[in-house]
């Protein structure tokens, strides 16, 4: 029988758990990252700086790369709050989700974070995936809820690669305004429900369990 203690699931976003000790943590390790870089932030050093016993830092977050992708989540969370930018007015919510993900890339100390190898591209990724994508297919719901949100965040993801990633001339060279102005448009095409056409009508009662026509058979 295996008796080692269950390994603990690492939370993303906003810290959970302990939030003071958690917080304290991330908000040290954060100073560091800026300060030295990945590379030459060691887990001992961030203990030291948060004034807590290094084995803390493990279990909470299992290793420095897993430290680093919160900090890049926490991050994310706070420019980027998602239940702040559902919230508001649906009319206004391209303009809202253009001006989050502007306001979080033109943070000078965000875009130094970024920086900082493929553990910060992988941080990225996956706020977009598990948090921003996901909230929104919640958030929109029904049959095309995962077309529109995908559409969402690869219209966002497309701003971020060629405004501050890998930036083209002419996207760069606008401003956060001239940005929104220009993408709401395609950002309220990308939320707007996908109208049924009679091809997916027949699909759907052909499918359909009071259609009388079951699966389909080789």
């Amino acid at each position: 029988m295996n008796n080692a203690a269950p390994v603990p699931t690492r939370t993303r976003g906003r810290p959970r758990g302990n939030p003071p000790t958690r917080e304290s943590i991330v908000s040290a390790a954060r100073a560091l990252f800026l300060e030295r870089g990945y590379r030459r932030t060691t887990l001992r050093a961030v203990a030291g700086a948060a004034r807590v016993d290094p084995a803390l830092i493990a279990y909470h977050f299992g290793s420095k790369k897993g430290l680093f992708a919160d900090v890049m989540q926490f991050q994310c969370a706070n420019a980027l709050a998602v239940d702040d930018v559902l919230g508001g007015d649906p009319d206004t919510l391209p303009a809202r989700l253009i001006d989050a993900v502007t306001d979080l890339w033109e943070d000078a100390d965000f875009l130094q974070l970024t920086t900082q190898g493929d553990e910060a591209a992988e941080a990225i990724r996956e706020y977009l995936e598990r948090e921003l994508l996901a909230r929104l297919v919640e958030f929109l719901g029904g049959r095309d809820a995962t077309a529109r949100a995908t559409a969402v965040v690869t219209i966002l993801g497309g701003l971020i690669y060629t405004r501050y990633l890998n930036p083209l001339p002419t996207p760069a060279a606008l401003t956060p305004s001239e940005t929104r102005h220009i993408l709401t448009p395609a950002l309220r095409v990308a939320l707007a429900p996908r109208p049924r056409t009679a091809a997916t009508t027949r699909a759907g009662r052909r499918g359909s369990p009071t259609s009388g026509g079951g699966a389909v058979r080789p």
